[in-house]
């Protein structure tokens, strides 16, 4: 039976950096009340005058990617692209990734599980792998959420933690028993949705009939976020996929060489590490540099992670996430 190794890793994030003092000039906020509330100092907004985008950001770390497994683009079998803001509502940008690659006419699947779209993806490439359909696959993560977000007073609480870029993965066929993923965990409680959604635009109701004067306090059409209802799910949720994890593998928390979580909120991971006894050479965090990048946030921080020497082989990596739906999962590889 084949094993699953992510033989890549790339990301790319928008060169357009956006300070909490540059978010102090648009909206009531300062670098103080994001900090003490996120852990934030800046993030990467899309600068409109250039082509970035989910699809060419995810391209753009996917090449990198391919690269790094010592691949060429036409190796790739099969894209998996997570994101909750495409560059079209149709059709999704997998097939995109697969066009500006210049590469053969392969599948490509597109995830929506948002915060936890990457880990969802990995799942999905792990299965392909293993029953032998595919031998190089690509998972990306990217999210142009500056786009969507309401840069007003009133938006504030959700505006100054969404961040813009892409990460990516090559998942690849292994036949060493001793390395891969060892195995995912994916759950869902749906009703719990409108806690943190985007209502609207949806297909009973388009973006014409939601702007009209007489619904100009209508405010569905932005993200919405029940903060701290969130933050007290998130931190259970954490906990629990992690033990599941590690619970199947038969190991324990001291046993991870790097958790990385999906970068919601500095607190959150600050948290969950506390709870865990973990060192701070045992968890890895970039949210202060990138803010919430969502399905992006998890395959960026690895790469960063890989590039500084902090993922080496033979260690124990285990990644977490949490998010809208929500949903929540987790993975535990073995480099």
């Amino acid at each position: 039976m084949y094993t699953s190794i992510i033989a890549g890793l790339g990301h790319y994030v928008p060169d357009n950096v956006m300070t909490n003092e540059d978010l102090s000039k648009i909206m009531d906020t300062s670098d103080e009340w994001i900090t003490e509330r996120t852990g934030i100092k800046e993030r990467r907004w899309i600068d409109p005058k250039t082509d970035d985008s989910p699809s060419t950001m995810g391209t753009k770390a996917a090449k990198m990617a391919i690269a790094n497994a010592g691949l060429v683009a036409d190796d790739i079998d099969f894209i998996i692209f997570a994101t909750l803001s495409p560059d079209y509502y149709f059709p999704g940008p997998g097939v995109m990734v697969q066009d500006q690659l210049g590469i053969k006419e392969i599948g490509a699947l597109d995830v929506r599980n948002q915060c936890s779209g990457f880990v969802y993806s990995l799942s999905i490439a792990d299965q392909f792998i293993k029953t032998g359909m595919y031998k190089n696959i690509l998972v990306i993560g990217a999210e142009n959420h500056s786009g969507g977000l309401e840069k007003s007073d009133r938006g504030r609480g959700v505006t100054v933690i969404f961040g813009d870029g892409a990460g990516a993965a090559v998942v690849q066929r292994c036949e060493d028993a001793d390395r891969g993923i060892l195995s995912t965990h994916l759950h869902s409680e749906g009703k719990h949705a409108e806690e943190l959604a985007l209502i609207g635009p949806n297909t009973g109701r388009w973006v014409p009939e939601i702007i009209e004067e007489n619904d100009a306090e209508d405010s569905s059409y932005y993200p919405h976020m029940n903060g701290n209802f969130v933050f007290k799910h998130a931190v259970t949720r954490f906990m629990e996929v992690i033990g599941e994890a590690l619970m199947a593998n038969n190991k324990k928390s001291e046993d991870i060489d790097l958790l990385v979580p999906h970068q919601a909120n500095l607190r959150i991971s600050q948290f969950v590490q506390a709870k865990m006894k973990l060192s701070d050479n045992q968890v890895y965090n970039n949210i202060m540099r990138y803010g919430n990048t969502t399905a992006a946030s998890i395959p960026i921080a690895m790469s960063e992670a890989f590039q500084e020497g902090k993922i080496k082989q033979g260690d124990l990596i285990c990644l977490a996430a949490f998010g809208s739906g929500f949903t929540w999962a987790s993975a535990l590889i073995k480099w």
